[in-house]
């Protein structure tokens, strides 16, 4: 199951967000899941919820945001949407398709909450909750 060394790896870029911009945790992970990434989603949640125990998004919740996937048909000179890589072109028939996107996995956004971060830097006790696109 290659989605929980996905799990892994999403983890660990959250954790060096949490670190390089100073956030206490995370309330929610929006992920962008393209429909040809082949990525299993039930095995993405069960994944997500065993790797993000002990860490900062302990208590996330996981959004996943479906990307159609599409392509380019050589038949008919069409953009259009495919839900697998070996189909038809809904247009026309063709089975010469290229295939143009929805194969990426990618973090949307993060909503983190700066609550513990602000009350050891500056005695505030309100809890600030923003949203954060990772590598930004």
């Amino acid at each position: 199951m290659h989605e929980m060394s996905l799990c892994e790896s999403i983890i660990q870029i959250i954790e060096e967000e949490a670190r390089q911009h100073g956030f206490a945790r995370v309330q929610a992970v929006h992920l962008e899941i393209g429909a040809l990434a082949g990525v299993e989603i039930p095995a993405m949640e069960f994944s997500f919820d065993v790797v993000r125990r002990g860490t900062v998004a302990e208590d996330a919740r996981l959004v996943i945001h479906t990307i159609p996937g599409t392509a380019w048909c050589m038949g008919c000179d069409s953009n259009v949407e495919v839900r697998e890589r070996l189909q038809a072109c809904p247009k026309c028939g063709s089975w010469r398709l290229q295939v143009t996107g929805g194969e990426d996995l990618r973090i949307r956004h993060l909503e983190v909450d700066d609550r513990a971060h602000d009350e050891a830097n500056s005695g505030m006790e309100h809890e600030q909750t923003k949203q954060h696109t990772a590598g930004s």
